[in-house]
C-alpha cells in the first residue's frame, strides 16, 4: 500500500495531518468516536453511521481483515475513516482481503497516522461536529470553503437514503409469526434474530403508508435502526401512531425508539457527542440487573417530557449519563430500546428483548384466537 498525505479538518479549524488510507480523495460528514475494540467490519456497515466520518478509539485497524459475511447491510455506510494505525497486513485465515483492498472497492476515503486520542478529547469537549478528510488536497482554505457546504446532522432525514428501495421478504413463509419492519437503516443481525425466533419478515421501505403495510396483516411491527435525526421524519411518525392505535405488538430499536417515543409526545434532543461503542452499561428497571450493550447514536428522547405521564415506563437507563435507554407503552403491546440488542459487533447481554417480542405477538395472537366470534 502507498500512502500519501492527508489532513483532517474540523468545522472548528482544527486540523491533524496524517497519512491516506483507502481510497485517495475527499470527504466530509460528522465527527463521531467509537470506543470498541473489535467489530470494525461490522461498524462500518451499519447503516446508522450514514453519512458520518468515524473516529476509531482502538489503536489498530485492519489487522484481522475482512469477510463479506462480517456485513450489516449492502457495502459501507460511514462517509470517511480516522485511525491511528491502518495495515494491510491480516493475520485471520478466514479473512478474504485486505482493508486497503475493501475500502478501495467501496470508495472510502480515510485518514491514518494521526493522534485519535487527542481527536476524541477534542470532539468529547466541544461536542460533535462536520469535518472533512482529503489526501488529494492539503490546502486548507479550499477545505475550509468546501466544509461550509456540508449540512448539520440537526435536522437532516436521512432514513430514506438507507432504506430498501422496495419490500422484500426475509425468512420461512410458513412461520407462525409475521413481521413487518419499517427499514430505517436496518442492520442484517437484527432481522436474522427475529428470523431465528420463527418470525417471517416484509421488509417496508421508510416512507410505506400504513394502510399499504396494513394490507399484509402482520402479526406485529418493527421500528427499525437508521441515521440523521429523528425529528424530521413526520411520515415515521405517523405510521406509529397508526400501529399504536390497532394495538398490534410493536418494537422499536435506536432511531425506531426515537420515532416511538415522538409518537407519544416526547420531544429528542441532539446529544454533546452521543453513544457508541459496545461496553455501555444500561440498567434494567425492571429486573434490577445491568447489561453491556452495543450502542450508536446521537440522538435521545427527553426524560423530563417523561415525568408525570402514566401511560409511560421507564423501562432502562444508562449508568454512564441517566439518559433514557428503554420505555414501554402501558395499555398497548409496545415498547423500544434506544440500544442496539441485537449486538454485532458487542455482547449479547440484551438479546432477550426480541424473545420478549417474540412471545409478545404469541400472547397477543392467542388472545384473538380466544376471544368470541
Amino acid at each position: 500500500m502507498t500512502q500519501v498525505p492527508a489532513v483532517l479538518l474540523l468545522e472548528d479549524g482544527t486540523t491533524f495531518y496524517g497519512k491516506s488510507a483507502g481510497q485517495i480523495g475527499t470527504t466530509t460528514g460528522e465527527l463521531c468516536f467509537n470506543t470498541g475494540m473489535t467489530g470494525y467490519q461490522e461498524v462500518f456497515t451499519d447503516p446508522s453511521y450514514f453519512g458520518q466520518i468515524l473516529v476509531t478509539t482502538n489503536a489498530h485497524i485492519g489487522n484481522y481483515g475482512t469477510r463479506i459475511s462480517e456485513t450489516e447491510s449492502q457495502g459501507i455506510k460511514i462517509a470517511g475513516l480516522v485511525c491511528k494505525n491502518f495495515t494491510t497486513r491480516y493475520s485471520r485465515q478466514m479473512a478474504t482481503e485486505s482493508i486497503q483492498d475493501y475500502f478501495e472497492e467501496e470508495k472510502l476515503v480515510g485518514i491514518s497516522d494521526v493522534d485519535t486520542r487527542a481527536i476524541v478529547r477534542h470532539i468529547r469537549h466541544k461536542g460533535a461536529m462536520n469535518a472533512i478528510i482529503s489526501s488529494e488536497t492539503l490546502d486548507i482554505q479550499e477545505l475550509k470553503s468546501k466544509l461550509t457546504k456540508v449540512p448539520s446532522m440537526d435536522g437532516l432525514e436521512l432514513a430514506s437514503k438507507v432504506s430498501t428501495e422496495k419490500p422484500y421478504f426475509m425468512g420461512d413463509a410458513n412461520a407462525s409469526y409475521k413481521v413487518a419492519v419499517l427499514d430505517f437503516g436496518v442492520k442484517k443481525n437484527i432481522l436474522n434474530c427475529m428470523v431465528q425466533r420463527g418470525c417471517y419478515l416484509q421488509v417496508f421501505p421508510a416512507k410505506t403508508p400504513f394502510a399499504e403495510i396494513k394490507k399484509w396483516n402482520p402479526d406485529g411491527y418493527f421500528l427499525s435502526n437508521g441515521p440523521g435525526d429523528p425529528a424530521p421524519m413526520q411520515y415515521a411518525v405517523d405510521v406509529t401512531k397508526a400501529i399504536l392505535a390497532e394495538d398490534k405488538p410493536l418494537f422499536g430499536i435506536c432511531l425506531g425508539h426515537q420515532i416511538l417515543a415522538l409518537a407519544l409526545g416526547i420531544s429528542t434532543y441532539k446529544m454533546h457527542n452521543g453513544h457508541r461503542g459496545i461496553n455501555h452499561p444500561v440498567k434494567n428497571l425492571v429486573t434490577g440487573h445491568c447489561e453491556i450493550t452495543s450502542q450508536n447514536h446521537g440522538f435521545g428522547v427527553r426524560a423530563d417530557q417523561m415525568m408525570g405521564r402514566d401511560d409511560i415506563e421507564i423501562t432502562h437507563v444508562n449508568l454512564n449519563d441517566e439518559t433514557i435507554e428503554g420505555i414501554k407503552v402501558k395499555q398497548r403491546k409496545a415498547f423500544s430500546v434506544q440500544y442496539h440488542p441485537e449486538a454485532s459487533p458487542g455482547p449479547h447481554d440484551a438479546r432477550y428483548l426480541f424473545d420478549n417480542f417474540v412471545n409478545l405477538i404469541a400472547e397477543s395472537k392467542n388472545e384473538t384466537i380466544s376471544q368470541p366470534a
